[in-house]
């Protein structure tokens, strides 16, 4: 050991505790921040469940290879980066040392051959994400790019470590076969051994990239250290985390809203005091715990960016800059929270009280104490941290949560500060009064009256069966007919083609007509838990007296509203509302396969398939439908953003009652995508989307763009259409043929979805 490399060692030793100190003080005050958040119990369990998901989507990186070459590039920059790092503990050694090694371990051929397979790929994959990053750069894609408002320095840092930990892995390795000291198989590190014959013998070589390892190394622990809100660095640590607490181990944080909840518990609405309750969240601290590590974890990437409909129609919401906005907020306001101070919703001081006070909140960090004076939702005039035209352009339709790699739970967010501005501040667009005011006073939101929910049914040449207080026996499905599907002129068909449809095919089932209410869904989503809770409860008390006595797998409906469908299916549930329920798309393609309907007249057209936000991404049903659209005959022709990446109608998040006044109609976006697939007629599975669909070709219409002969219908109506005209030989029981044996035509696919 020479001198040059004592002082190496030793300057390395020195950097190497300065980082450690400054990365334990930030993650102990990460922890604390992180713990200022409202409790969340259902986080706990299962262990199993959860451990085996995480190590599912970190190892085989299931969510982050839904986009290939980058999910490939960042694997093995993920797992270099955690298997080279016991390379930087072998190098505090080779530092002062250059022919240290671990013993046997240093000469075990597959060992080195690992890590120079890492050293290589994570070079060519820190390389290859920072060339992909300039390709998109916002300077050339402007806000197509899922880049923008990322912060590009801290990327670019993060990644040229990364090139630089491979280079001094390589180097080192290099230099020591050079100087005779590596001691592995030359099959074990081909590379090593093929730039070592070109290189000079140097023991110091060998020590100077051991330094140069730890340095790079410590040096970027320092800077994430410096830079708490710095995700793209800390992502690699909370990753694990956010994964492991995710909502539901299984799925997405989709389907089902997280119940609103009050230190840990359901709000009670009856007990509920909003002095002491927490409605929403109208404060970051508001927020739960996991909505601190949702924040904390954010790497900035821009997937959500780049699917979010809003945001693809020149909006202002961006799902990213929203998280990334609570985070600097979260952790600029920390050191005032962990004080102590608390502010109520008049704004007045309630924490740091007493005589001691003036003295308290001088010793807090007076960028914590003006982070602290802003209010979590306000316009620019107010310093608000979330402006109100970001929170209210979203549609909850959850491609933001389908596409995060790292489970962020963006639509609970949004909704939770809905709540907060319904319920609390009666803060919200105009239009959404009405809409409230008709379920309140009528229970559906066009405002219409309970007595016309079976208007439907007058065209029908057939009787359709209405519930009169008791359910017989071989009643197999309770048909929930939605408010679209009774009293919206365009949803009307749907309902009246499913109805048609199950009478052909000889199912018993039974409507509620006037006992049906709203499901509340457009209350939930806009943030009226009060009265989505009213409607809901209203619903499961008629459900469960119309169910009672039943057992459980026979309590079934079925649905032609998506919404509804979510609603009953993943919602009710948090109410006492256990039931089997079925997107109509599902139980029309059962009975297609069981060929008690029959389709005989193929539908000689070219037909697109536009997926309901509310079937798809939040319920997975993506089959059943496009297998209805084959079944009938059609010519199927895909839009290019369909299934987990389809683009939403514009109706979600109670949006359906809101007018846009800002960038692209969602619905006009969504229409020339339909219209560039060059089909006769639009399909869908949601009257919410089929109103909006049918106003955007409408307009499209009217402007010349598109040719008057472009439908819009639902599944069941094209089924309907490919079934009706040989139906004479189809009876009651749903034989599966016409008076001429003619067979099934629709070629359904057996393992089709049948179930919510």
């Amino acid at each position: 050991m020479g001198a040059l490399q004592l002082v190496l060692g030793l300057i390395c030793l020195a950097v190497t505790a300065v980082a450690v100190v400054m990365v334990v003080r930030t993650v102990r005050r990460m922890v604390r921040s992180i713990r200022l958040g409202q409790p969340d119990p259902n986080r706990k369990g299962p262990f199993g469940a959860r451990f085996a998901n995480m190590l599912k989507e970190v190892l085989g990186h299931t969510r982050m290879l839904k986009w290939s070459h980058v999910g490939v590039a960042h694997w093995f920059v993920m797992v270099g980066f955690g298997g080279l790092s016991l390379s930087v503990l072998v190098a505090y050694g080779e530092v002062f040392h250059a022919p240290f090694e671990f013993p046997w371990l240093g000469s075990f051929g597959p060992w080195n051959l690992l890590i120079e397979i890492l050293g290589v790929t994570t070079i060519l994959g820190g390389i290859w994400l920072s060339a992909i990053r300039q390709l998109n750069h916002p300077r050339r894609a402007g806000r197509v790019s899922r880049f923008a408002g990322s912060n590009f320095w801290q990327a670019y840092f993060v990644e040229a470590v990364v090139v630089l930990e491979g280079v001094g892995i390589m180097g080192l390795r290099s230099f020591k076969v050079s100087s005779d000291l590596f001691h592995a198989p030359v099959w074990s590190a081909p590379v090593s051994f093929a730039l070592g014959s070109v290189l000079p013998a140097s023991a110091f070589a060998v020590s100077l990239f051991a330094a140069f390892k730890i340095l790079s190394a410590m040096i970027w622990v320092i800077v994430i250290a410096s830079n708490i809100t710095m995700g793209v660095a800390w992502h690699r640590f909370t990753a694990f985390f956010n994964i492991y607490f995710k909502r539901d181990p299984e799925s997405t944080a989709l389907g089902a809203l997280k119940p609103m909840m009050s230190n840990g518990e359901p709000i009670d609405f009856e007990e509920a005091d909003p002095d002491k309750d927490v409605f929403g969240a109208g404060q970051v601290e508001d927020f739960s715990w996991k909505g601190w590590l949702d924040f904390t974890t954010c790497t900035e990437c821009g997937r959500c960016q780049s699917q979010c409909p809003a945001w693809n129609t020149a909006k202002p919401l961006s799902p990213k800059m929203l998280i990334t906005s609570l985070r600097d907020h979260a952790h600029a306001k920390a050191p005032y929270l962990l004080e102590g101070g608390k502010k109520d919703m008049a704004g007045d001081e309630v924490g740091i009280t007493g005589e001691d006070s003036d003295e308290r909140l001088a010793k807090i960090d007076a960028l914590a104490l003006a982070e602290s004076e802003k209010p979590l939702v306000g316009g620019p005039e107010e310093a608000g941290i979330i402006d109100p035209e970001v929170l209210w352009a979203c549609t909850s339709c959850g491609a933001c949560v389908e596409q995060c790699p790292v489970d962020i739970e963006h639509v609970d967010h949004i909704v939770d500060m809905r709540r907060y501005q319904v319920m609390i501040e009666s803060n919200f667009p105009t239009e959404l009064g009405g809409m409230f005011k008709n379920l309140e006073n009528k229970g559906n939101p066009w405002g219409q009256n309970n007595s016309d929910r079976l208007a439907w049914t007058k065209d029908l040449d057939f009787e359709v069966p209405v519930f009169d207080g008791e359910l017989d026996e071989d009643v197999e499905y309770l048909f929930w007919v939605g408010c679209a599907g009774a009293f919206e002129d365009r949803a009307k068909k749907t309902t009246q083609a499913v109805a048609e449809l199950l009478h052909i095919a000889g199912v018993n089932y039974t409507v509620l007509g006037p006992d049906e209410g709203c499901t509340g869904d457009p209350a939930r989503r806009a943030g009226n838990e009060f009265l989505f809770q009213m409607l809901a409860e209203q619903n499961v008390e008629t459900l469960n007296s119309v169910f009672e006595g039943r057992e459980p797998g026979k309590r079934k409906i079925v649905a032609t509203c998506a919404h509804c469908f979510n609603s009953l299916a993943n919602e009710y549930g948090q109410l006492g509302g256990n039931y089997e329920v079925v997107h109509h798309t599902q139980l029309l393609n059962r009975l297609v396969r069981e060929k008690r309907l029959v389709p005989v007249a193929p539908v000689a057209e070219d037909v697109t398939y536009h997926d309901p936000c509310y079937i798809g991404r939040h319920n997975k049903v993506y089959e059943p439908p496009r297998d209805l659209v084959n079944a009938s005959g059609a010519s199927f022709r895909e839009m290019p953003r369909h299934a987990d990446r389809a683009m939403c109608c514009g109706a979600g998040g109670a949006r359906m009652w809101m007018e846009e006044r800002t960038g692209k109609r969602i619905n006009l976006d969504r229409v020339d995508e339909a219209l560039g697939t060059a089909s006769s007629k639009v399909a869908t599975g949601c009257p919410f989307c089929k109103v909006m669909l049918t106003d955007g070709m409408t307009t499209r219409q009217n402007e010349e763009v598109a040719s008057e002969n472009v439908e819009v219908l639902d599944v069941a109506q094209l089924l309907l259409q490919s079934v009706k005209r040989g139906t004479d030989g189809v009876g009651a029981n749903g034989d599966g043929s016409g008076d001429d044996g003619a067979p099934d035509s629709g070629g359904v696919a057996a393992n089709a979805e049948t179930s919510g």
